[in-house]
This record gives structure tokens, C-alpha cells and sequence, in this order.
């Protein structure tokens, strides 16, 4: 039989401390929604053909510009150009994923087993 030891999160008995865990839940709530406030405002800029074609996007993944080079444009070969654009914004939104799992990752992984248990979407 495993043995139990009595933590900050278990009262007597091994009943858990629900105020305990309710203000850590509310402090994780609060991180968590300053960094999707932070990511929804970060820029983000991806780029293709060696920069002749750059995009920028929010975190939230609001396309905020494309920027095209003169030299990417070429009325005879319309698909390269097409191809670069598409290549810069998948770029873009890699950055914002990474940077969505750099910010959230820390605070998701907190959870552990208890996101999934409670059947918090994300988690």
C-alpha cells in the first residue's frame, strides 16, 4: 500500500484543502489570462524568399500585414508569388504557436492530471 504524506494541498485525514487549491486555481487563472492578453497583442513576422515576402500576425492569428517585394512580382509567374505568400504566413503562425506554448506552456503544465479531469478544453 502506498504511503501518503500530508502537504499544504491535504488535511487531516487526506482530505484535500479546497481553499488551498482554490486560490492556486485563481492565481493560474489570472497568469493564464495575462498571457492570452499578451499574446492576442504580440506581432509576430514571418517571411519567405529570403524576405521578399513578409507577414505579420497577431498571437491571436489576426493577419496584421504582407509586405511584398517588387522583385517577387512577376505578371508571367503569378504562382511563385502565390507560393511565397502562403510560405510567410505559415511562418508567422509557427511563430505565434511557439510563442503560445512558450507562454502558456508553463502555466498549462501546472495542471498536471487536473485539466484533463475537469475537463477543461485545452488540456
Amino acid at each position: 500500500m502506498p504511503e501518503y504524506r500530508r502537504g499544504a494541498d491535504v488535511r487531516p485525514g487526506g482530505q484535500p484543502n479546497l481553499q488551498q487549491m482554490m486560490k492556486q486555481a485563481q492565481k493560474m487563472q489570472q497568469q493564464m489570462v495575462a498571457a492570452q492578453a499578451e499574446l492576442a497583442e504580440a506581432e509576430l513576422t514571418g517571411t519567405a524568399g529570403g524576405g521578399l515576402v513578409t507577414a505579420v500576425v497577431r498571437g491571436s492569428g489576426e493577419v496584421v500585414s504582407i509586405k511584398i517585394d517588387p522583385k517577387a512580382v512577376d505578371p508571367d509567374d503569378v504562382e511563385t508569388l502565390e507560393d511565397l505568400v502562403v510560405a510567410a504566413l505559415h511562418n508567422a503562425a509557427q511563430a505565434a504557436k511557439d510563442l503560445t506554448e512558450e507562454k502558456m506552456g508553463p502555466l498549462t503544465a501546472g495542471l498536471g492530471g487536473l485539466g484533463g479531469g475537469l475537463g477543461l478544453p485545452g488540456f
